[in-house]
């Protein structure tokens, strides 16, 4: 068993990071397009700075950060990265790529990127991570996400990998990586925020072709204040709404007190939304009654 680490961007610095801090921003929030962009380049360098001169030859499994119902942002990073590794395997007449999934089973509204790396952890520690053993036996794992920063998730995931007894080689594959441990963990929210200021920054990622829905996205929505949240959501189509609306019951949001206002508002106006209207029906403009917002209250 051998356990490698390999990261694309290595942040020296809180002000130049290697890459565009705004793309990184949009990203976060569902950017498609983006994701792409950083799925091709991460698989680009390890390919060119790992795997010519050390080759897999064993079948590869690529697992995306652990996640419940709604995917994280690497996902959809994750599936150019194995788009693209999937061609050079191709050439090189290697099995290409098979994928599972790594099952997580608690929810938290607390903003991961703005703690510090004793808090991510107790955060996070009793946090349960599963994943098939069976399926894995006599294959080479790939674990992707986004950023290190403190170390908090890798150590979760080798966690798993002992209370399992895997002894796959492993990757751990990351876009970037905090190297200076003199930059404050909260870089990450820096990043994650940089062109994401508010709400309403959010209409241009979601009204895209490449738009990916994502826990981050969900989450910020759904925690933002009701007055702004209502604004924007009547912004939005019906179709949006309601997937909203699924994506959050999916990952048990509405158990979470701080979201229960604003998915009573989505709920309410879905249902008085004429389920006969078209793809692309706006929501229903209006307020809500004041018993549904003593209820959720």
């Amino acid at each position: 068993m051998i356990t490698t680490t390999y990261s694309l961007h290595h942040i020296h610095h809180d002000d130049d990071f290697g890459f565009d801090a705004d793309d990184y921003s949009r990203f976060k929030f569902g950017d498609g397009a983006i994701s792409k962009d950083f799925g091709i380049a991460l698989a680009d360098g390890f390919i060119n700075e790992y795997l010519i001169n050390n080759p897999v030859t064993k079948q590869i499994v690529v697992i995306s950060s652990p996640y419940s119902f709604i995917p994280t942002a690497t996902f959809a990073m994750k599936t150019w990265f194995v788009y693209r590794l999937n061609n050079w395997l191709a050439g090189q007449g290697l099995p290409v790529v098979q994928e599972t999934k790594v099952h997580r089973t608690i929810t938290y509204k607390e903003d991961y990127g703005e703690l510090d790396a004793e808090q991510r952890m107790n955060l996070i520690g009793n946090d349960k991570f599963h994943i098939d053993k069976e399926f894995l036996i006599g294959k080479t794992l790939f674990f992707l996400d986004d950023i290190r920063i403190t170390g908090s998730h890798e150590r979760m995931i080798m966690k798993m990998v002992d209370a399992y007894g895997l002894k796959n080689d492993i990757h751990m594959l990351y876009f970037a990586e905090l190297i200076n441990k003199n930059i404050h963990p909260n870089v990450e929210n820096h990043l994650n925020y940089h062109q994401v200021k508010s709400i309403f920054d959010l209409d241009g990622i979601i009204k895209s072709s490449n738009f990916c829905i994502n826990t981050r996205i969900v989450k910020y929505i759904l925690n933002y204040s009701f007055d702004g949240f209502r604004v924007f959501i009547q912004n939005q189509t019906a179709d949006f709404a309601e997937l909203l609306y699924n994506m959050a019951l999916g990952n048990g949001y509405h158990t979470i007190e701080a979201y229960e206002l604003n998915l009573i508002f989505i709920k309410e106006q879905l249902l008085a939304s004429p389920q006969s209207s078209p793809k692309e029906r706006p929501l229903k403009r209006g307020v809500l009654e004041p018993s549904s917002l003593e209820r959720a209250g």
